[in-house]
């Protein structure tokens, strides 16, 4: 049974030498540890407060809010560079053995990442949209080029224009989301650790770097993936389109993949019962 559960009586925080990082805990059993996805006034509490109160009546769950979009100090740097780090960091300090993980989008790439650095420390994992790379669609996707004009020059109209694109169904982006998101994505360090992301300069000096350098590509990595792994994806997403889904899904040895149809990136939001519930039965399997 879920449990009802609150902003204010879950969120904790931990100091580290590069400053204080700041995560929801709920729950106990094992460490659920969920990572958030990136974009104008997100949060892990927003990502996944729909859903915690589920997870916790089986698991320790942890949301950790990622630095630089608006609760945890702002370390510098690549936004998705220092949310690998924090990761790290935050199990440690936790005192962690291994978790179970949740990634969104942006979580699922962070997620990925920390299974294939330590693979003896993840013993589930689960992405939701956001890995992997096109192989039928043309790159950047409608929600990134809607997220860098956001990004490159805020107003209400473009919030509206990037949240549709995130959603199949137009009625999810209610007046008090679009509210809730305005205020935050157009807080001046928030705003300013996104352009380091998906500002254009950012964006196309990141992915010509990606080019010219010698290391592989995140996506040709997957292979080194240990944990047993659920691929989640919203059929009509328009941000990570589902043929992303190819290449993790055949090239991680121990994956499998669920496609929720009538629904866009956040499958853990419009498809709440199904997502709860699919995941929930690969995590607790034996």
């Amino acid at each position: 049974m879920a449990v009802e559960l609150t902003y204010d009586g879950t969120l904790r925080e931990i100091s580290i030498d590069a400053g204080v990082l700041r995560y929801h805990e709920a729950g106990e059993g094992t460490p659920l540890l969920l990572l958030h996805g990136s974009g104008p006034g997100v949060t892990g509490w927003r990502n996944f407060r729909g859903i915690l109160g589920t997870f916790a009546a089986h698991f320790r769950c942890l949301i950790l809010e990622f630095p630089g979009f608006g609760v945890s100090d702002d370390f510098g740097g690549h936004p998705m560079v220092t949310a690998y780090g924090a990761v790290g960091t935050f199990v440690e300090a936790l005192g962690l053995d291994s978790v179970d993980i949740i990634g969104n989008s942006m979580g699922g790439g962070v997620g990925i990442n920390y299974a294939i650095r330590k693979p003896a420390d993840v013993r589930r994992l689960v992405t939701i949209g956001g890995i992997g790379t096109n192989i039928l669609t043309p790159g950047p996707s409608e929600g990134i080029r809607l997220l860098q004009e956001f990004t490159e020059n805020p107003s209400r109209e473009r919030l509206v224009d990037w949240l549709h694109s995130m959603v199949y169904d137009p009625a999810v982006v209610t007046d008090e989301l679009i509210e809730e998101r305005w205020a935050l994505a157009t807080d001046p360090p928030t705003l300013e650790s996104a352009r380091r992301m998906y500002g254009r300069a950012a964006f196309d000096q990141m992915m010509t770097a990606m080019r010219a350098s010698d290391a592989p590509m995140p996506w040709a990595m997957m292979h080194k993936v240990a944990a047993p792994t659920l691929l989640t994806w919203g059929r009509d997403d328009r941000v990570s389109p589902l043929d992303m889904a190819l290449i993790p899904m055949r090239t991680i040895p121990n994956a499998e993949l669920h496609v929720f149809p009538n629904c866009g990136h956040w499958a853990m939001i419009e498809a709440k019962q199904a997502f709860e519930d699919t995941v929930l039965s690969f995590l607790m399997r034996e």
